[in-house]
């Protein structure tokens, strides 16, 4: 069952009733995770920039769409290539700012991930 997002303010985000302090993945069978931002950072020296890497990581076979909560202030993008990988495998992308992402995602059906940037 797909997790209701309850709200966002900057730095936290409320699944289910559980705040998280951190950026998150939601994953295809509702798992909640800690997002791995390493992965961008590492490859941009930012996370605010979603490598080719880190798309791979969220990727889930069978996906159709990934909604991106690009921070309060909207600042998550993806780069080239990971925009090509999600697109190869006919997976649509979603960038907005996390609060309007929140009600996408809630209204959302069917397979979907979602990943969640709480600050900027």
């Amino acid at each position: 069952m797909k997790p209701r997002i309850d709200g966002t303010e900057f730095g936290s985000i409320t699944i289910d009733g559980h705040q998280f302090d951190h950026d998150v993945l939601i994953r295809l069978d509702g798992t909640v995770e800690k997002r791995k931002k390493k992965l961008s950072k590492s490859v941009h020296g930012t996370s605010h920039l979603i490598s080719l890497a880190e798309a791979e990581y969220v990727y889930e076979k069978g996906a159709r769409l990934l909604i991106i909560g690009t921070g309060q202030h909207g600042l998550v993008r993806l780069d080239d290539e990971a925009e090509s990988f999600l697109a190869q495998r006919d997976c649509r992308v979603d960038l907005l700012p996390t609060q309007e992402a929140m009600g996408v995602w809630n209204r959302t059906e069917g397979s979907a991930i979602g990943l969640f940037h709480v600050t900027c």
